[in-house]
């Protein structure tokens, strides 16, 4: 099995990058969505990313934010990729000249792998639970075996999110075999705030599974 990338996504404080990063994070995400609890200003996005390591990516996550919006974040931070979590079309998501991930909310009824089709040019797709309230960071699972069916069927590289924790990251990496896997919730105290311990056990079911 080729190893699974790490991203930790709802990132607040450096404190919490620069942990994330040691313990081997591949990408880190900063959530540029007003009405999430893991929002981040500008001011916080440039201090992550003024510590952040080499080789450690840095993704944008907006939802439904128009071009201004995100063109206004993207010349004050330097971001490696965008993450699209609103119902963005794909010629919209490629208008920007960069990679991008585009998520899918995983719901019944719902044909994942033609959805994904739609955005053959993203860098990854990235699956997550579905909830009416909120966008992500739910802390909900999903049937991974659509996400098993999106890894065998699908031409781009599958993330796997949507209630990942230090319990079932292991089991999900062995039956979904994603190119990555994205955490928020689970490796957190309080929404924001992320927990040293519960990032730790993260990172060691990863490497446990992978070894």
């Amino acid at each position: 099995m080729l190893s699974t990338r790490v991203k930790i996504c709802g990132i607040t404080r450096v404190e919490d990058a620069e942990l994330a990063v040691r313990l081997g994070a591949d990408a880190l995400g900063l959530v540029f969505y007003p009405a999430s609890k893991r929002a981040v200003t500008v001011a916080q996005a440039q201090a992550v990313r003024h510590r952040l390591s080499a080789f450690v990516a840095l993704t944008g996550l907006f939802v439904n934010a128009d071009s201004a919006e995100i063109n206004a974040v993207l010349a004050q931070v330097r971001i490696d990729c965008l993450q699209f979590h609103g119902e963005e079309t794909p010629e919209f998501c490629a208008s920007f000249g960069m990679p991008y991930m585009k998520a899918i909310r995983v719901q019944q009824g719902l044909d994942v792998v033609a959805l994904a089709a739609r955005y053959h040019h993203a860098s990854a797709i990235l699956l997550d639970s579905y909830d009416p309230h909120q966008a992500g960071g739910t802390g909900l699972s999903f049937d991974w075996a659509v996400a098993r069916d999106c890894v065998q069927r699908c031409g781009v590289p599958i993330v796997l999110a949507g209630g990942l924790t230090a319990l079932n990251v292991a089991a999900a990496i062995k039956e979904v075999q994603p190119y990555a896997v994205d955490v928020s919730s689970g490796v957190e105290s309080v929404p924001g705030l992320k927990c040293p311990d519960k990032m730790q056990a993260f990172f060691k079911e990863v490497y446990r599974v992978q070894s």
